[in-house]
């Protein structure tokens, strides 16, 4: 058998042509370009226009990578221009929807606030990926946020329970995320069942003495009981704001958590 040997130049030319056609099939591929293009498109900013341009190199040498879609949504978020953000997560979805679906739907609750499109991709990202989190929480929880917000209060409450209960799974020894019960207890103050918001507001309280949300809403639940410590909550309220102290979830500069106040809402009382 006959060997068919290159000359130096006519085998470069070959692994540089091999070299500029990688495997956009293999997920290795696609994470090795990914990082490498991403550091670069973080030397930038979101707000810089080489952002943008930096991945769509990335996106003209393998354009299926959902992350460069999904990063290129970012930039999108940083502008204000939430309907392409959203366009931009509906082709990482197409091509990776176990991974970016469930954000998707965070990106519909927590930011453009449409919340039948994101009970409807929570619940669906649920169905493939079970008891999952995204963005610090689980499903149930942007779910129950989505419910409680759209004045369906009964779902909201079951999908809040169900989400403390995702958190207790295994050997049920960690802490309930404080804003888990922070929400479930302004839930049961829309519903007027002010001893259930008492008990989840004083268990958000007992993990987060300084949360400002909680104290204010305790104060106003005792308000309408009776309660003459709604003063001491109230002025705990005020204290935790002016302190700096807050919700402590990722993406605050954008992310919109329904129910927040302001020192004149304190005030008010």
């Amino acid at each position: 058998m006959r060997r068919i040997l290159l000359s130096p130049a006519l085998w470069i030319l070959t692994l540089a042509t091999t070299l500029a056609q990688p495997d956009c099939s293999s997920r290795g591929v696609q994470d090795s370009l990914f990082h490498a293009y991403a550091r670069k498109a973080h030397t930038f900013g979101a707000e810089n226009p080489g952002w943008d341009a930096t991945l769509d190199t990335l996106l003209a040498i393998c354009p299926n990578i959902s992350e460069a879609y999904q990063e290129k949504g970012i930039r999108q978020m940083v502008l204000g221009n939430l309907p392409k953000m959203i366009a931009y997560n509906d082709t990482a979805v197409v091509l990776d929807p176990k991974r970016w679906l469930a954000y998707r739907g965070y990106l519909h609750c927590m930011l453009v606030q449409d919340y039948p499109k994101a009970i409807t991709d929570l619940l669906a990202a649920e169905q493939l990926t079970p008891n999952a989190f995204t963005m610090d929480h689980t499903f149930s929880f942007f779910i129950a946020l989505s419910y409680m917000e759209s004045r369906n209060y009964p779902e909201a409450e079951r999908y809040f329970l169900k989400d403390i209960a995702q958190q207790k799974r295994g050997e049920g020894r960690n802490d309930i995320h404080f804003n888990s019960l922070l929400y479930f207890g302004i839930l049961y103050y829309l519903m007027n069942e002010f001893d259930q918001a008492e008990l989840r507001l004083n268990q958000c309280l007992q993990l987060y003495e300084m949360h400002p949300l909680a104290n204010y809403y305790m104060a106003m639940t005792m308000k309408i009981t009776g309660n003459q410590r709604q003063n001491t909550y109230f002025e705990k309220a005020r204290q935790a704001m002016q302190d700096g102290y807050a919700l402590n979830e990722p993406n605050m500069r954008f992310a919109k958590f329904p129910r927040q106040i302001t020192i004149e809402d304190i005030e008010k009382r």
